[in-house]
């Protein structure tokens, strides 16, 4: 198939539901993508922030290929070895010494996961989340949806005005009224990418702890973009020595196979019976083998040392520059807010300098970077630098 064959088949057979760039993707090698003419773009935005070990990365493939030889799936009415490993490695990371797990396959679908367990665990209904965020599009995330044109979507059926309160991200002093004594969980992302790359302040995060505590709400970090490592820390609570009461992610857990987890302390994971969740892929073995080898490469890397690394060559390279207003976010998710036009200086950037970065819907001026943490120094010097030269 030509070039244009997949341009013309994807417009012709696909439903419009994207907005697509004129390129097709045909491999990928390490940090770069490239394009069925040949062109290598460098890649400062993992489609959507899922690259976390860059394109293809070799432990990860050969872990899938492995796997899928031995077994390819089966439900999980069977124990598998995949999945033990998986899950004795993510709770062992995790923030809790009593961790368990429950495997889906994308983060909406852990969130929404992650919102039945709250409800099932309180006894409760309602949820509080804040403006500004994204936590998918399924009905139930959606809704929950900081951000007014994805919420919109969930409206027909779920009324927000029913179950889900929305407060001022990083508003202490708002939290006293937001969450009260009838709110199953507070959902909210330690940083807002898709809302423009805005993090918590270690104030907000010790006070939505001390709040949930103080109502026996609980306290929901969706980490679908942030973990693991990408922020500089496995889970962005450790930032601020916030341990919330349950955490889902997704994207990068696989290294770019579909997965999703739910990661709940053992408090709250004793309230889950048989039949209270469930996902007939979620934890299927090729999945988990990719989830336990994506991880044990960024043990073997240091990935939390190599994301604060990233930042700080960031931070350096660009926080001076002219044209650019602030540098926001924390490891390897940032965003670079410009002082001109966002999307227009990412085309170029794409264009002119064959490099990709992502854009933010809650803030048009932002570009998000999201390298994979094993860039190497020297293709990190070149996005910063291809960067700069057309600010």
């Amino acid at each position: 198939m030509t070039r244009q064959d997949t341009i013309d088949g994807a417009r012709r057979y696909e439903l419009p539901t994207y907005p697509r760039l004129d390129i097709v993707a045909v491999r990928g090698e390490g940090a770069r993508i490239v394009d069925a003419d040949g062109t290598a773009y460098l890649d400062f935005y993992g489609g959507h922030a899922v690259a976390l070990l860059g394109h293809s990365p070799g432990r990860v493939v050969e872990a899938i290929a492995r796997q899928a030889r031995e077994l390819l799936f089966y439900s999980n009415v069977l124990h598998t070895p995949a999945r033990a490993a998986a899950a004795e490695r993510l709770a062992r990371l995790s923030p809790w010494e009593d961790a368990q797990v429950f495997f889906s396959n994308s983060g909406a679908e852990a969130n929404e996961a992650a919102l039945r367990v709250a409800r099932k665990a309180t006894g409760r209904l309602k949820v509080a989340a804040f403006t500004g965020s994204f936590h998918g599009r399924t009905l139930g995330a959606a809704a929950a949806c900081g951000l007014g044109e994805y919420r919109a979507a969930a409206a027909p059926l779920v009324d927000p005005a029913d179950a889900y309160v929305f407060g001022n991200f990083n508003d202490v002093d708002g939290l006293r009224a937001l969450v009260t004594e009838e709110c199953a969980a507070v959902l909210v992302e330690p940083i807002q990418s898709m809302g423009g790359v805005h993090s918590m302040t270690a104030e907000f995060a010790g006070a939505l702890r001390s709040r949930c505590d103080a109502t026996g709400a609980l306290l929901l970090f969706d980490e679908v973009q942030t973990a693991p490592a990408r922020t500089g820390h496995w889970f962005c609570g450790e930032r601020w020595d916030v341990a919330p009461d349950l955490i889902t992610t997704a994207k990068g857990v696989a290294a770019g196979f579909p997965a999703g987890v739910l990661l709940a302390a053992g408090s709250v994971a004793a309230t889950v019976g048989a039949g209270d969740l469930g996902s007939t892929f979620g934890g299927g073995p090729v999945a988990c083998a990719a989830i336990d080898a994506c991880l044990a490469e960024l043990e073997e890397i240091d990935g939390p040392a190599r994301a604060q690394a990233i930042e700080e060559r960031v931070r350096t390279a660009l926080g001076e520059a002219p044209g650019v207003d602030e540098i926001r976010g924390h490891g390897a998710l940032l965003g670079v807010r410009l002082l001109g036009d966002g999307p227009a200086f990412a085309k170029r950037l794409r264009e002119e300098r064959h490099v990709l970065v992502g854009g933010c819907p809650g803030d048009t001026g932002v570009l998000r970077l999201l390298p994979p943490l094993n860039i190497t120094d020297t293709e990190l010097e070149q996005g910063l630098e291809a960067i700069r030269s057309l600010l």
